[in-house]
């Protein structure tokens, strides 16, 4: 196994982890930024206010996104468990 490999798999492990984190974390972002200008609006500063949606929707990407999410990371690490043996040779 030389460096190319390595860095060839490190690269794709860091896509897959953007690739699959990037749904939950643009829609915490959104609903982030919706409940803080909520906040300005009104001028309602409860840090539960800006807590339990941003958990909720967290929550409802991965009941949504969950099973793609968790078929995604088993066939990459299927991949890589079965290439194991052609590094070894």
């Amino acid at each position: 196994m030389n460096a190319q490999v390595v860095l060839t798999m490190a690269q794709n492990a860091l896509f897959l982890l953007l690739m699959v984190s990037a749904p939950v974390l643009g829609v915490v972002l959104i609903v982030g930024l919706l409940v803080s200008l909520f906040q300005a609006i009104t001028q309602i500063h409860e840090a539960t206010l800006s807590f339990v949606p941003k958990l909720v929707a967290a929550i409802i990407v991965f009941a949504v996104a969950g099973p793609w999410m968790l078929t995604t990371l088993v066939d990459y690490i299927r991949r890589t468990l079965q290439s194991i043996p052609s590094f070894a040779a």
